[in-house]
């Protein structure tokens, strides 16, 4: 008996929560008729690795195309922490062709001043400069990057994060360019996969994308591009991790 009637609190939890995501898909098409996430906008993806992309950013990157946007990507790194980086960088392009991010839309910085190393700090002011060049040149008007606590904790994702901080606060963006950062959460999140939705329902202050189960095919499609990365506590990642479906972002 109680087995039954915890089923049937799973059952009105999860209807709930789809009927939310109904309403949330409203939301976000009010916001689009309003011009912050306008259909055919060109946006910018700022990465700091290859797989970031698909790893934390699939259902952004997906979510997008529903909306037409023009997404274009930037990576700061061609993640050579393991002398992988020719390797990471053919990656990427692959899974890029995956996502629907056509190859000339991808840009991969290879230098020296951007390390794959979680011990170095990148230069904010380098990171704002360089991403601002790549902004005015592509018109963009709309940047998607990480937020303050870079989902992985990881200090190059922070390191982008603290760049478009820095060019939002001093206002040097042109005119009409917004951010979008992607939320954190607890690790207990993190792994729940779709049991986060009433959660992230709750929590999104802006913009949740959901992917269904064509777009979450087609995001581990991408994910398994990067074959150099997947080790077997990634592929659990791909398994269980709310990234792989579901994105709340906030504008700054």
């Amino acid at each position: 008996m109680e087995a039954m009637w915890l089923l049937c609190v799973a059952a009105a939890v999860v209807a709930w929560g789809f009927l939310w995501v109904w309403d949330s898909s409203e939301r976000v098409k009010s916001r689009e008729q309003g011009g912050r996430l306008g259909a055919e906008s060109r946006t910018l993806l700022a990465i700091a690795h290859p797989d970031d992309e698909a790893m934390f950013f699939a259902p952004t990157v997906l979510g997008l195309a529903r909306l037409r946007h023009w997404v274009y990507l930037l990576c700061f790194s061609a993640g050579n922490y393991y002398n992988q980086g020719e390797t990471r960088k053919k990656e990427l392009l692959q899974s890029c062709d995956v996502l629907g991010i056509p190859l000339s839309r991808v840009m991969i910085i290879d230098s020296r001043d951007f390390p794959d190393d979680p011990g170095v700090q990148w230069d904010t002011e380098h990171v704002a400069s360089v991403l601002l060049q790549h902004i005015e040149v592509n018109g963009i008007n709309l940047v998607v990057t990480f937020d303050a606590g870079g989902v992985s904790g990881h200090s190059n994702h922070i390191a982008l994060y603290a760049a478009v901080r820095v060019l939002h606060s001093e206002g040097k963006l042109p005119k009409g360019c917004s951010v979008l950062t992607l939320q954190s959460v607890n690790v207990l999140r993190k792994y729940v996969s779709l049991l986060d939705l009433p959660l992230s329902l709750l929590h999104t202050q802006d913009v949740l994308f959901v992917l269904n189960s064509k777009e979450v095919a087609q995001a581990k499609r991408a994910m398994s591009c990067h074959r150099s990365q997947l080790l077997w506590f990634r592929r659990l990642y791909i398994l269980f991790s709310r990234y792989m479906r579901i994105n709340s972002l906030s504008f700054l």
